[in-house]
């Protein structure tokens, strides 16, 4: 069957109310790779109790409505479904531990034709007990084998490139290579982050990075060089995946500042020397 514009468009999602705790909090800093250097008091504040904080793009595993596009009646080809691009603005700062409850809805369903697939575009809220808005997530799904099916809605407005020349700060990251397995047990346990038979099936040489991993990984970049670790003055951050990222490899994350304020940033998996992350934006609080 194929995917059919109205039903993907309405999908009726139900709330997700998750409680976590510090040690979710601690997992999650150092499957980004928080913690690598462990006399550093900036890195400590996210993976040890004393003082602990949540690093803030924990918000993209909380809430989490699960793989909706698995289920039959959607019509997607989800074999073929790859991540495209996670934008997320902050609000407030998530608690160290606490209860949140995820409201996702599809915002646009866009038909890039029949041999070029589909865009599936969701919104999640999160929000605290008291029911204010703690976090607005925006993950754009590209559905490769469903294009062609003659209705759509216009695409967001695209994330912007990286300016060219010099970057203005340069952070490289090592991530380790046991990273995979480190980060699927914050939510995502697809065997192809960890298992090297169903990395090689999918076409891979071994198993791949999460691309949120990437993302939190460039996350992190820009907290140490723009911050000084204080992430709390990160209130957006968006971007686009580009190509897989292998644990054990370096992410050097290229930073330029713009007149306004903006940061733009790509990342790039030093060691092949292919860009990973594009069109990568954030927002900074003074």
């Amino acid at each position: 069957m194929p995917m059919d514009y109205a039903t993907v468009k309405d999908w009726r999602f139900d709330d997700v109310r998750q409680r976590y705790d510090e040690k979710d909090t601690m997992l999650y800093a150092l499957g980004i790779g928080l913690g690598q250097d462990p006399e550093d008091a900036g890195q400590l504040r996210y993976v040890y109790e004393k003082g602990l904080q949540a690093f803030p793009t924990l918000s993209v595993v909380l809430g989490y409505p699960g793989f909706w596009v698995q289920d039959p009646r959607a019509g997607i080809d989800w074999v073929k479904v790859v991540h495209g691009e996670q934008r997320l603005t902050l609000h407030a700062p998530l608690p160290a531990a606490g209860v949140v409850t995820g409201k996702s809805r599809n915002t646009h369903v866009i038909d890039k034709g029949a041999d070029k697939g589909a865009i599936v575009v969701t919104e999640r809220t999160l929000h605290g007990e008291d029911g204010a808005c703690l976090a607005t997530l925006q993950q754009s799904t590209f559905c490769r084998g469903d294009g062609g099916f003659g209705q759509g809605d216009a695409s967001p407005p695209a994330l912007p490139a990286a300016p060219g020349g010099e970057p203005d700060l340069r952070c490289e990251l090592r991530i380790p290579p046991n990273a995979a397995l480190l980060y699927r047990l914050n939510a995502d346990r697809n065997p192809l982050h960890a298992d090297p038979e169903v990395a090689r099936r999918a076409g891979y040489p071994r198993p791949i990075l999460h691309g949120l991993c990437s993302y939190g990984v460039a996350a992190h970049a820009i907290v140490k060089t723009c911050c000084g670790y204080d992430a709390s003055r990160l209130a957006s951050l968006n971007a686009r995946f580009s190509a897989p990222v292998y644990p054990g490899e370096t992410l050097q994350c290229d930073l330029w500042r713009m007149p306004d304020g903006q940061i733009r940033f790509l990342a790039r998996a030093r060691e092949r020397n292919v860009v990973v992350l594009n069109n990568g934006t954030a927002e900074l609080r003074p």
